[in-house]
Formats: C-alpha cells, sequence, structure tokens
C-alpha cells in the first residue's frame, strides 16, 4: 500500500486517479483550495488537506506530504481563468509542489502537462491559451531539472468518453484526444513503474494496452 498526495484533487481527471488509487487499496491525500470540496475528497474515499497553492508557503505543502510515497501535480486554473493564474496555478503551483515535495523527502512526483507545450507559440495565438503553454512549458522544464525521480504525462484533447485502456505514448505523437479515465490509468500505470522515472510523454488515445505501453516507452 503506498500514501499519495494529488495536488489539485478536485479536477477531473484527479477524482479519478483518486477514486483508482482507493478501489486498490492505497491511501490517498487530496490537496484542494476550496474546503467545500472536502466532502467529495471522503466521498472518493480520500483524505482532505486544504492548501491553496497560490499563497502556501513550501513548508505549509510539505507538512501536507510528509509521509507520501509519492506527489500528483494535477492541478490547473482551469478554462475561465485569465493569463495571470496560469502563471500562479500551472505554473507557481507546480513549482511550489516540486520544492515542497523536497522539503517533505518525497522524491517521486508524477506531473500532468499537456500535449505539444514544447512547441513555439505563434505571434497570434490567443493571450490566455499562449499564457497556459508557457506556463505549462516552463513548469516542466523546472521539474525536469530537479534531482527528484519525476514523470511527465502530456495528454492530448481531454474527453469525457469511456476509458478504452488503450493509449499511443511516445516523447511526441500526433495531435489527438484522450479520455480522462485513460489519463488517470496512464498515472497509476507510471507510479507503478520505476523505469518510468526521468521520462517526458506525449499521450492520446491509441491501440496499446496502457501498462504495454509505459513498458513500451521506456524501451523506446
Amino acid at each position: 500500500m503506498s500514501r499519495i498526495a494529488i495536488v489539485g484533487a478536485h479536477g477531473a481527471v484527479a477524482q479519478r486517479i483518486m477514486s483508482r488509487l482507493y478501489d486498490r487499496g492505497d491511501e490517498v491525500v487530496g490537496v484542494i483550495r476550496n474546503p467545500d470540496h472536502g466532502e467529495d475528497m471522503l466521498r472518493l474515499g480520500g483524505e482532505t488537506a486544504v492548501v491553496d497553492i497560490e499563497s502556501a508557503s513550501t513548508e505549509e505543502l510539505a507538512a501536507v506530504f510528509e509521509g507520501c510515497d509519492a506527489v500528483v501535480f494535477a492541478a490547473g486554473a482551469g478554462p475561465n481563468s485569465g493569463a495571470a493564474r496560469k502563471r500562479t496555478v500551472d505554473y507557481a503551483g507546480a513549482v511550489l509542489t516540486a520544492e515542497a515535495a523536497k522539503v517533505a523527502g518525497v522524491r517521486r512526483v508524477v506531473q500532468i502537462s499537456a500535449i505539444g507545450v514544447d512547441e513555439p507559440v505563434p505571434a497570434d495565438a490567443e493571450p490566455v491559451w499562449a499564457a497556459y503553454v508557457e506556463a505549462k512549458r516552463d513548469a516542466d522544464a523546472h521539474l525536469q531539472r530537479t534531482d527528484l525521480d519525476w514523470t511527465i504525462l502530456r495528454p492530448g484533447g481531454l474527453t469525457s468518453d469511456a476509458g478504452a485502456g488503450q493509449v499511443t505514448l511516445a516523447e511526441q505523437v500526433e495531435r489527438g484526444s484522450i479520455p480522462r479515465d485513460d489519463v488517470a490509468e496512464l498515472v497509476l500505470a507510471v507510479l507503478d513503474s520505476p523505469a518510468s522515472i526521468g521520462f517526458t510523454w506525449e499521450a492520446v488515445a491509441g491501440p496499446t494496452p496502457i501498462v504495454d505501453a509505459v513498458a513500451r516507452a521506456t524501451r523506446a
């Protein structure tokens, strides 16, 4: 049994991760900003930690991570937020999470990013979208420079379709979509695979069973 902290635990992907971890017997700490969402964490089988990653100190978040075996960063400012919050949540929140994991002695970090963020942002891109891409890109670059045992997952467009349990997974894949269910299953597969440490992968729906896709990607 492992103990996993999920930052941004009220998000749609994060809730799917939580329920799956609970179902297989792991302990889960759901890190949320809004205390009104605490009941949802309990319903999903997790503990609740109310921490606003836009204002918390490294030490405050590290205290939540104490005793955990891994941390999953699944937070995002959301589609209705402005450019400023892309920077404070998607970037600064990820940096805070990595630093807090170090302080707490938690080496394993899985970060959920987005497909294509290393590609140049077009000069005429919508400003909020550009800020989102840049925030995710910079957050990934920061984590990659740490000495933590990290894996970065960059899913394509997220859908609410039922998961197929199959993906295409590689450092770079053709743009596409992926069910949130399958992103959650992919996070679990990565957590279970020490060989996935140090990899940054894009993921979309595809023909390969998830566990097999992770195993193949680690050998590529």
